[in-house]
């Protein structure tokens, strides 16, 4: 009888960069930066980077990601990511086994195929995890994609619909690196057109250090 142990991944929270101009970002020493601002997520020197979409519900976060994923791949970087989702929401149907399960009592129901596995846990009244306990859960990548978790102190873009006749985040948020808008904005940060992946990807490996 044998016992295999499973490592959970490392995980790097990229800084705030100084700006020396518009679309230009100073190179960082992560690990250092970061420690000096007391942040509390792990930091080694092999780390999965992250970078998160900040944006009201109907700005377009999940059409960009969904743009920038496959730029990611074709770099050849693996990527991840994690979406904050409402309390009520549920991948699971009424009358499938595993819902059946979960209905019955189970605490976690993991299914697997030869295609996909996937793990449903139920809090039943916990405490929802945070942003760095679900990241803990994700196997080694380079790159973890973070949809919502606006106010974790993470990178991100914000993406901004004017549309919504909502206020533009950025200036009470000082982990938004840049802006992906439909409109023209004046601001202190880099920003870009949100129909413009290619750039907003661009700019996007740049800062993680990830541009080759």
């Amino acid at each position: 009888c044998c016992i295999k142990v499973f490592r959970r991944p490392n995980v790097e929270l990229t800084p705030k960069p100084v700006l020396k101009w518009a679309g230009e970002i100073d190179p960082l020493n992560v690990g250092r930066r970061a420690a000096n601002l007391g942040l509390s997520f792990a930091l080694t020197a092999v780390a999965m980077k992250i970078f998160g979409f900040a944006g009201y519900s109907g700005s377009g976060k999940t059409t960009l990601i969904e743009q920038l994923v496959p730029q990611f791949v074709m770099r050849g970087l693996k990527v991840s990511l994690i979406k904050h989702a409402h309390h009520d929401f549920d991948i699971d149907r009424p009358g499938k086994d595993s819902y059946r399960h979960r209905e019955a009592g189970c605490s976690e129901v993991l299914i697997t195929s030869r295609q996909r596995w996937v793990l449903m846990h139920e809090l039943r009244g916990e405490q929802e995890q945070s942003l760095q306990d679900q990241l803990q859960r994700l196997s080694p990548c380079d790159l973890v994609l973070v949809e919502g978790f606006k106010k974790e102190s993470i990178p991100k873009l914000e993406i901004h619909r004017a549309a919504l006749r909502q206020p533009l985040l950025q200036p009470d948020d000082p982990y938004i690196m840049a802006i992906a808008s439909d409109v023209q904005l004046s601001a202190k940060v880099p920003v870009f057109d949100l129909n413009s992946s290619q750039k907003i990807s661009e700019f996007i490996l740049r800062y993680l250090g990830l541009a080759f």
